[in-house]
């Protein structure tokens, strides 16, 4: 093999004594066959930081733009290449593969992160505060797409696709959250009109739509009245200690954003939904003035599920058809082991076919412990209310907490800010079941 080197380029030294001033003396990188494009970069930017440099400016600028362009060339055919390699048929035997990395497909590819934690430990965020020595404090948000949403990524582009079927993942619990209408807020004061005019049954004065002959005046619909409701957004928050090993393991990092922080915002989000005051805490559909009430009467001891029903029946009547109901899991037990007088499910007429999504005369079911046993709420939940999100999911990690540095352990802290903007409480029905006798 020849070790002939090949000079990457020319440099117009200081002339010695004796010299031509104009002599060029060549480049050349380390012994071993042509540069590569990385080593004719870094020489030329070598040569343009230098100050001392007194060669020709003009052809030193001109290769710099030609080794620019010939590295975006070949970052542009590695790109092709990736996309290719993700786009190729699997061979028998591929799909068996396991990933090696948090989130990464069987053939190396990695999707875009569905949650907070496979977000965070894929971050530059996390990976630059590992090479920092762990030292300091940085965050990563990862805002919650609502159940089903669909994405350019999900599935090809087409000309037109018609909503309203929102596939539910039967492996992950439905929360609460997910069956409100999910807008993301720009400020940190929320304002917006709440309906009270009340449920609207019958003809009443709410629709005086009428056919109209010609040139005669049309008729005003009406009255309807309005409250201005100004509250502010809610930080949502909290943290665990972590050791700094756990930090540099992917899984147990995961582990702990899923199964600890994650799962507890969205918990304690379910309880503010509900039940918050309003004031110190998120707005509480069940706490908020207006909406509907069904309790069967006294000596009334309907089964729940029929109370359900004629819940359904009063929300319909209010012009806010519901799609979904929340109890209790208790609640819910009841339901599903009512019986009839030959011992048949009145819900299911076997055990072994319960279908993975819960429902009942329609209504898709949500269980929740956030919910007080004997109670339901029951509405058009996408129709009445919506839950406004400043900042989604977003976690920080630092070394900066009493003696942690120290004790060499790490703060992991999640937080959220967000409130629910309940704008037509006629659209929700509270029920109150009977004591079972």
């Amino acid at each position: 093999m020849s070790n002939t080197r090949r000079a990457i380029g020319t440099r117009r030294g200081r002339a010695h004594q004796g010299e031509d001033p104009t002599l060029r003396y060549p480049i050349f990188p380390i012994a071993g066959g042509a540069p590569t494009l990385t080593e004719q970069r870094d020489e030329v930017m070598r040569l343009l930081a230098d100050d001392s440099y007194d060669g020709d400016v003009d052809e030193l600028i001109q290769r710099a733009d030609q080794i620019t362009g010939q590295i975006e060339l070949a970052q542009q055919r590695d790109a092709r290449l990736r996309a290719l390699q993700a786009a190729a048929v699997p061979t028998p035997g591929e799909g068996q593969q396991r990933a090696t990395q948090p989130g990464q497909q069987p053939d190396g590819t990695v999707p875009d992160p569905v949650t907070a934690a496979e977000a965070f430990v894929r971050s530059a965020a996390l990976a630059h505060f590992r090479q920092n020595g762990k030292v300091g404090k940085f965050s990563v948000e990862h805002r919650t797409m609502p159940a089903g949403t669909v994405t350019t990524s999900t599935y090809p582009l087409q000309n037109h696709r018609v909503p309203g079927v929102i596939p539910q993942n039967p492996d992950y619990p439905l929360l609460v959250a997910n069956l409100l209408d999910r807008q993301t807020s720009d400020g940190t004061t929320l304002e917006y009109l709440r309906d009270t005019s009340g449920p609207v049954t019958g003809s009443g004065t709410w629709n005086k739509a009428a056919v109209v002959a010609e040139g005669s005046t049309k008729p005003q619909s009406g009255p309807f009245s309005y409250d201005t409701i100004t509250t502010t957004l809610k930080t949502v928050a909290h943290w665990v200690p972590i050791t700094r090993q756990t930090a540099d393991d992917n899984s147990q990092m995961m582990g702990y954003i899923n199964g600890r922080l994650t799962y507890g915002l969205d918990f304690l989000m379910d309880r503010q939904i509900l039940t918050g005051n309003g004031t110190t805490e998120m707005q509480g559909i069940l706490t908020t003035p207006g909406i509907g009430t069904y309790q069967p009467g006294s000596g009334n001891t309907d089964a729940k599920l029929i109370t359900v029903r004629k819940a359904r029946t009063q929300a319909e009547l209010a012009m806010y058809p519901p799609d979904s109901v929340i109890m209790n899991p208790l609640d819910w037990q009841d339901i599903e082991l009512d019986t009839d007088a030959n011992g048949q499910f009145r819900v299911i007429t076997s055990v072994t076919e319960q279908a993975s999504a819960m429902r009942l005369w329609g209504l898709t079911v949500v269980t929740t412990v956030a919910m007080a046993q004997g109670t339901a709420l029951l509405g058009g939940f996408r129709a009445g209310a919506t839950l406004w999100e400043r900042q989604g999911v977003t976690l920080l990690m630092t070394d900066s907490h009493a003696s942690f540095f120290i004790d060499n352990v790490l703060v992991l802290l999640a937080e959220r800010r967000a409130n629910v903007a309940v704008h037509t409480p006629a659209a929700f029905v509270k029920i109150t079941f009977a004591a079972l006798p």
